[in-house]
């Protein structure tokens, strides 16, 4: 089966309910429409009722609103907005947020669908086919926090390239790519914990973690201020990922030749247990990630699912503002699966 279909088996299996914060846009009501015909994902949408069914109806989509698999959630609901409010106010007394500018924060539909996941009322939010990264991004790492253990959100890609047609033998195959979405320039630390969440992720979805630790130099051949930050960081990351009780392999620093070509790794790490099979692929920069993600899915035709935020206490994942209706329904089967 595709990556996208396994995706969907496993959120139908402990349905959760997805908090949607920019039904004024048809892509979101589209991939509702999908969503509840799938049966993937129980959805909350944002806004004012009649002015939804209104859209639906102009539009000809097939969604029907039935507060069950998809209700609407009005955020100017003054129940919700004060009890928002209050906590809020209460979880950001620390850095002086009183109760007005709580009340005032909350007329942010990023911020109201935030409580809605911190309160429990939803099990993870999508957003950002209006709103820029940095929007969804601030109000999670505000009230949903970093999971422990975690020192930074990072963003990773789920990739599929797909089967070679004129190998029978051939299979398509699975890889995590990170970060590729959030930090520009991380140090040791951060890409030790990058390593660590994207094990999470990989095994999350059924991919057995070989972790590839990426660098211009494979083993000790190469050297300069880079491969050292890859060294310590590769050191850093076998302590963390041991520390979540994960079965993995980690190899670093290896260049992506070796790592994914069974020849290469032969002649370059003949010894890895990750060399020519790596799977995770962590770089050592936002820039080689976000580059080469996108290489590889243009190149290939591979299907590339994400972002997915990693590191928070609760799923809050991010849509880019080109995303397609597919690509929302998949942010949101992705989410729903990260919320069990």
């Amino acid at each position: 089966m595709s990556l996208e279909t396994d995706i969907f088996e496993k959120a139908k299996l402990n349905k959760k309910t997805i908090v949607l914060a920019e039904p004024e846009d048809l892509r979101i009501l589209k991939a509702t429409a999908i969503l509840q015909k799938e049966n993937v994902a129980n959805i909350i949408l944002l806004g004012h009722q009649p002015c939804i069914e209104n859209d639906i109806k102009e539009n000809s989509i097939d969604l029907t609103i039935d507060d069950d698999s998809v209700k609407v959630i009005n955020p100017k609901d003054e129940e919700y907005l004060n009890k928002f409010a209050e906590d809020f106010a209460e979880l950001r007394k620390s850095k002086g947020v009183t109760l007005e500018d709580a009340k005032k924060q909350m007329e942010n539909v990023s911020y109201f669908a935030t409580m809605l996941v911190h309160e429990g009322i939803a099990d993870g939010m999508v957003s950002g086919a209006i709103h820029t990264t940095a929007d969804t991004i601030r109000p999670a790492l505000q009230i949903i926090k970093t999971a422990p253990g975690n020192s930074l959100v990072s963003g990773a890609f789920l990739m599929e390239i797909p089967a070679n047609a004129a190998d029978p033998s051939s299979k398509a195959e699975r890889y995590v790519y990170a970060d590729c979405a959030v930090n520009p320039n991380p140090d040791a630390d951060a890409l030790a914990c990058i390593a660590m969440q994207s094990a999470v992720t990989a095994t999350n979805f059924e991919i057995s973690p070989l972790i590839a630790m990426l660098s211009y130099s494979t083993g000790t051949s190469g050297k300069g201020p880079d491969v050292d930050v890859c060294i310590d960081a590769t050191a850093k990351a076998k302590e963390l990922i041991d520390s979540v009780g994960i079965k993995y392999e980690l190899e670093g620093p290896i260049q992506y030749d070796a790592a994914v070509d069974k020849d290469v790794a032969a002649t370059k790490l003949p010894d890895s247990k990750v060399a020519g099979k790596a799977n995770v692929f962590v770089f050592p920069d936002l820039k080689s990630g976000n580059i080469c993600y996108k290489a590889v899915q243009r190149s290939s035709g591979a299907l590339a699912i994400g972002p997915i935020l990693q590191g928070l206490n609760k799923p809050v994942n991010d849509l880019s503002r080109g995303a397609l209706v597919k690509d929302i329904v998949n942010t949101v089967a992705i989410t729903a699966v990260q919320a069990q």
